[in-house]
C-alpha cells in the first residue's frame, strides 16, 4: 500500500468511534488518539474507505478493521457497606441461610471481575459459620445458643482472581451477627424445697420465698409463680411475680402437719415454658393441746379371789402436740374404793393392791361395780383430763347345767327344708355370766342330718331328709358351760321322719320298642311296662295311661298293671308314622302315684305295625294306548308299564309278565322294570293292531 502512492485512506463516521482512532491518508498507519476503557467499550469496528486514484474515474473499495480491547485490573472489588449487623434465632439447623454477601468488581473480564471471599473471626475463638467462597453465602456451621455466645464479629473479605497474584485488588466488610433469644430454656428453681413455719404465726407470715431462674432474655425470661395443687385449704398465698410464700390462714399442726404445694414457675415465651417444684412445708408444734383418753368411759372386769397385782387394764390419753409437749403421767383421783387399785404413772396400767372377793363384799356383788377417777396431766403443765373406770368382779363357776327332761321325741316330715329348726332344747346353769351361759352339742352320729346351735339350743337340720333312705334317728344332745371340772348334762333325742310323696313314679325303661302285626282282633296284648315309687301308702301307689300318640283310640292300656294293648284292628298300609317310620305308633305313657299333690313321669313305646301281603299290586292306568311306526328297528323301546303295591318288604316287589296277546313274540317285557321292547319286524299290512294283556305279580 505505502508504494503506491495513488492510494487515499480514511475512516467512516459512525458514532464515536472516530474519536478513539485516526488513520494516516497517505500511508494507512493507525493510531489511538484516545485513552481506551474496557469496562466503557471492549470491541470496535471500524470501517475504512481506501480511494483508487490510479484508475479514471477512480473507483472506492472498503476495509472492516475489528478491534479488541484487553481488560486490565484496575478496579477493586467493593461492599456497599463498610458495616453489617445481621440477626439470627438460636438452635436453627447447622446450615441455615444466615446471610449472601454480594461484592461488585468494575473490571470486564472474568478473572479479574470473579471475586472469591474469605471469613476471619476478630477475636480468634471458634467459628461458628461457613462462608461460601464463590456464591458468599453465610450459612450456620454448628449450633447456636446465645445463653452461650451472644454475638459474634466477622472480617469477610472479598479478592478479585487476576491472574498475577500481585495484581489482585480485595475489600473487606465488618460483620457483627446478633444471635437472636427464642424461648429454648425452661425455668429452673434455685429455691430449697423444704421449708418450715410454726403452727401460732398470724396470717400473712412469710413462710418461703420461692426463686427460680430463666436464662432466655426479655419477656422470655420473665417468671411467674403458680400454687397447680396442695393448696386445696387456700392455707398458703404465693405472689406470682415475687415468688414470697405467705399464710393465708391459721394454721394447726395437729390437723395437718405437712402441706407438699406444687410450684410452677412459668416463663413469658411464646410457647410458654414452665417447671415445677414440690415445695414441702413442715409445721413446728406449739404446745397448744390439752390430752384426751382414748375412752371417757372405760369397762372391764377382774375375777374375784386373784391374788394382789392382778392387772386389771391400761387406760391411755393422747396428746395431739409433739415431742416433749405431748408426754404424759396417770394418777388415779381420791374417792370410794380406789385404795384397792394402783396405777403406773408413765403406762397407765391398772392392778389390783387386793384380793377382790365378790361374796364377801357387797361393794362387789354380782351386780356391782367400782367407780375409779382417772387423771392425765401434761409433765410440768397444769393442763388435764379425766375419765371413768366402772370394773366389774367376776363370779367363779360352781354348777353345772341341767335339762328341763331327760329324753325327747318328735316326728318331722321329710320334706323339711335344710335349716329348719325342729326342737329348741335349753338347760339351765345358776352360775352367772359366762360361767352361767350354757353351750349345746351333739354326741353320737346323726348321719349329717342334724346340727344344734351352740348357743341357743336350736336343733336345725342340716341336710334334706329323706323317708326312704332312714326312717328314724336315735342320737343324745348335752349341755355344758365353760367348766372343765364339772360334770356335763345329757338327754336322749328320737326324731321319727314322716313320709311325703317326694318320690316320683320311675319306669323301668324310658324307651320301649314293640311290634304286632296288622289285622290282630282288638285287646290283643303288645307289651307290658313297670314303673317303682319309692314312697309308701297312696304315695307309693302306681296308675298307668296313655297322654299322646294314640289317635282314634287305637291302643288301650291296663292302669294298675301297664299292660299296653290294641283297642281296634290294626291297617299296616293306613298307619301314620310319627318317626319318620313307616307303620310306626309313637306312645308316652304317663305313671303318676296318688299321692297329694300326684308326681308322674313318662316313657315313650314305639310301636311297629308288622305288614301281612294283603294289597295286590295296583297299574298306574288299567289301558295303555301305544302308537309306533312300522319301520322302527327291531330293539326300539316301544312303552314302559308301572304298577304299585301299598304292602312294603319283599310284599311289595313287583315282576311283570305278558300273559296274552304276544303269541308270534314280536315284543318282549323287562320283569322287573315293566320296559316293553321290539324283537320283530312290524308290518303294518299284516297285522295293524296288538292288544297285549300284562300281569302285575
Amino acid at each position: 500500500l505505502t508504494a503506491n502512492r495513488k492510494l487515499h485512506f480514511s475512516i467512516a463516521k459512525d458514532g464515536d468511534d472516530d474519536v478513539h482512532f485516526e488513520i494516516d491518508s497517505l500511508t494507512g498507519d493507525l493510531f489511538l488518539s484516545k485513552e481506551l476503557d474496557y469496562e466503557t467499550a471492549s470491541h470496535f469496528l471500524l470501517q475504512v474507505i481506501i480511494k483508487d486514484y490510479n484508475n479514471n474515474p477512480p473507483q472506492n473499495n472498503t476495509v472492516f478493521l475489528s478491534i479488541d480491547v484487553e481488560d486490565q485490573n484496575d478496579h477493586s472489588p467493593y461492599f456497599q457497606d463498610d458495616f453489617v449487623v445481621i440477626g439470627v434465632e438460636e438452635n436453627v439447623p447447622v446450615g441455615t441461610l444466615v446471610y449472601t454477601f454480594d461484592a461488585k468488581d468494575g473490571d470486564g473480564s472474568f478473572l479479574n471481575s470473579k471475586i472469591q471471599y474469605s471469613l476471619e473471626m476478630s477475636n480468634g475463638g471458634e467459628n461458628p459459620f461457613l462462608l461460601h467462597p464463590s456464591y458468599g453465602t453465610l450459612t450456620t456451621a454448628f449450633p447456636l445458643d446465645r445463653e452461650i455466645t451472644r454475638s459474634v464479629i466477622l472480617t469477610v473479605c472479598a479478592t478479585d482472581q487476576a491472574i498475577n497474584l500481585t495484581d489482585r485488588r480485595l475489600d473487606s466488610l465488618t460483620v457483627k451477627i446478633v444471635i437472636l433469644d427464642i424461648n429454648d430454656n425452661s425455668p429452673s428453681f434455685t429455691s430449697s424445697p423444704l421449708s418450715y413455719v410454726m403452727e401460732d404465726v398470724e396470717a400473712g407470715f412469710l413462710v418461703h420465698h420461692v426463686v427460680a431462674k430463666d436464662p432466655d432474655e426479655g419477656r422470655n425470661g420473665q417468671v411467674t409463680y403458680h400454687i397447680l395443687s396442695g393448696n386445696e385449704n387456700k392455707a398458703f398465698v404465693l405472689d406470682k411475680i415475687t415468688g414470697l410464700l405467705t399464710t393465708a390462714q391459721l394454721l394447726d399442726r395437729e390437723i395437718q402437719e405437712r402441706y407438699s404445694l406444687t410450684v410452677m414457675a412459668l416463663d413469658d415465651g411464646s410457647p410458654a415454658l414452665s417447671a415445677t417444684q414440690v415445695l414441702t412445708i413442715l409445721v413446728l408444734d406449739v404446745n397448744d393441746e390439752t390430752p384426751i383418753f382414748l375412752k371417757q368411759l372405760y369397762k372391764t372386769a377382774v375375777l374375784e379371789n386373784q391374788d394382789a397385782g392382778e392387772f386389771v387394764i391400761k387406760v391411755e390419753a393422747v396428746d395431739k402436740d409433739a415431742g416433749r409437749n405431748s408426754l404424759l403421767q396417770y394418777e388415779i383421783l381420791p374417792g370410794t374404793g380406789y385404795e384397792k387399785f394402783k396405777i403406773n404413772l408413765d403406762s397407765g396400767e391398772l392392778i389390783t393392791t387386793a384380793s377382790l372377793d365378790r361374796e364377801t363384799q357387797e361393794v362387789f356383788s354380782i351386780k356391782g361395780n367400782c367407780e375409779i377417777p382417772l387423771s392425765a396431766c401434761k409433765m410440768g403443765s397444769g393442763n388435764g383430763s379425766t375419765a371413768q373406770l366402772y370394773l366389774t368382779v367376776l363370779d367363779e363357776n360352781d354348777h353345772n347345767p341341767l335339762f328341763a327332761k331327760t329324753r325327747y321325741q318328735i316326728s318331722v316330715r321329710e320334706d323339711l327344708e335344710e335349716g329348719s329348726a325342729i326342737l329348741n332344747l335349753f338347760a339351765s346353769d345358776e352360775d352367772d355370766g359366762l360361767n352361767g351361759k350354757v353351750l349345746y352339742s351333739l354326741v353320737d352320729d346323726t348321719f349329717g342330718a342334724f346340727a344344734v346351735d351352740s348357743v341357743t339350743g336350736s336343733i336345725v337340720t342340716t341336710k334334706a331328709l329323706d323317708r326312704e333312705a332312714k326312717s328314724q334317728y336315735t342320737f343324745r344332745a348335752v349341755a355344758s358351760d365353760c367348766s372343765t371340772r364339772l360334770p356335763r348334762s345329757s338327754t336322749v333325742m328320737t326324731v321319727l321322719i314322716q313320709d311325703m310323696n317326694d318320690n316320683v313314679p320311675k319306669f323301668s325303661q324310658t324307651y320301649y320298642k314293640a311290634s304286632v302285626w296288622e289285622g290282630q282282633s282288638p285287646k290283643s296284648d303288645i307289651i307290658q311296662v313297670f314303673a317303682t315309687d319309692l314312697d309308701s301308702g297312696l304315695n307309693g301307689e302306681t296308675e298307668y295311661s296313655i297322654v299322646s300318640g294314640n289317635e282314634n283310640a287305637t291302643f288301650l292300656i291296663d292302669s294298675a298293671r301297664g299292660i299296653l294293648a290294641t283297642n281296634t284292628v290294626l291297617d299296616h298300609e293306613n298307619t301314620s308314622s310319627y318317626r319318620e317310620m313307616a307303620s310306626s305308633h309313637c306312645l308316652i305313657l304317663l305313671a303318676s302315684d296318688h299321692g297329694t299333690p300326684s308326681l308322674n313321669s313318662t316313657a315313650t313305646v314305639l310301636i311297629t305295625v308288622l305288614d301281612v301281603n294283603d294289597n295286590p299290586p295296583v297299574f298306574s292306568s288299567p289301558e295303555y294306548h301305544i302308537h309306533v311306526q312300522e319301520s322302527i328297528p327291531v330293539g326300539s323301546h316301544v312303552t314302559e308299564v308301572s304298577a304299585n303295591d301299598c304292602d312294603t318288604g319283599t310284599n311289595a316287589e313287583i315282576t311283570y309278565a305278558i300273559i296274552s296277546g304276544n303269541d308270534r313274540g314280536h315284543f318282549r317285557l323287562d320283569r322287573k322294570m315293566g320296559s316293553v321292547d321290539l324283537m320283530k319286524t312290524l308290518d303294518y299290512e299284516d297285522t295293524m293292531k296288538f292288544t297285549l294283556i300284562i300281569q302285575a305279580t
